[in-house]
């Protein structure tokens, strides 16, 4: 997007930030013109890692683990751990199961096969099957990673349109701006630049703004 926008974008944020009881985030919408999202070679559904983080706002992260030395890593960073021998009981239990779509889920490799078997009717339809750990297993790394990471992904058949977060009221507009950015750019090499009809951002509770 053209950096002169960024002047524009910066004098919205200070206009609408601190208006509220709490923390707004930053939510961007992207609008798409000449796309069928039934087509296989059209759907969104890729990883965006935000350059400058999501702000202080960020999701809790799980790990389906079984050995010893990962479930002492996931928690010395504050990885919330979920045994993996525990499947079939979460599974029947519902309130457990549906606590699930709020965290950012990884897994231990070995676990996927039983986890896609018990949990993936519940997990595959809401995009929330985890990722599994693969090569040499940094905790530390993995969190800020996922605390960094935001998923583009269309909504039905035919809406025309993409949401995510890029951030939080708190961050310099400068930052936000970068994020931005990097949705953008991610989604205009997925499908076209020329697909994409119009980029608008808001806050939490304020109106939008046209980017582009």
């Amino acid at each position: 997007m053209a950096e002169q926008n960024l002047e524009q974008f910066s004098k919205f944020i200070a206009d609408n930030k601190g208006k509220r009881k709490f923390k707004q985030t930053v939510e961007l919408a992207i609008n798409f013109k000449d796309i069928d999202f039934t087509k296989q070679d059209s759907k969104l559904n890729v990883d965006v890692n935000l350059p400058n983080g999501k702000g202080s706002k960020v999701k809790k992260i799980a790990i389906f683990a079984t050995e010893r030395n990962m479930i002492e890593e996931a928690k010395k960073n504050n990885i919330e751990v979920i045994n993996g021998n525990e499947l079939d009981s979460i599974k029947s239990d519902n309130a457990r199961l549906s606590s699930l779509v709020n965290y950012e889920l990884i897994a231990q490799p070995n676990l996927m096969p039983v986890i896609a078997k018990s949990l993936g009717q519940f997990l595959g339809p809401r995009n929330k099957m985890p990722k599994p750990l693969l090569g040499n297993v940094n905790m530390a790394a993995i969190a800020n990673e996922l605390n960094k990471r935001v998923t583009i992904r269309n909504k039905g058949k035919n809406l025309p349109t993409i949401h995510c977060i890029v951030g939080t009221e708190d961050m310099e507009p400068q930052k936000l701006y970068e994020n931005i950015n990097e949705v953008v750019n991610t989604v205009s090499k997925k499908i076209g630049a020329n697909r994409i009809r119009s980029v608008y951002v808001k806050l939490t509770m304020s109106a939008p703004m046209r980017l582009m």
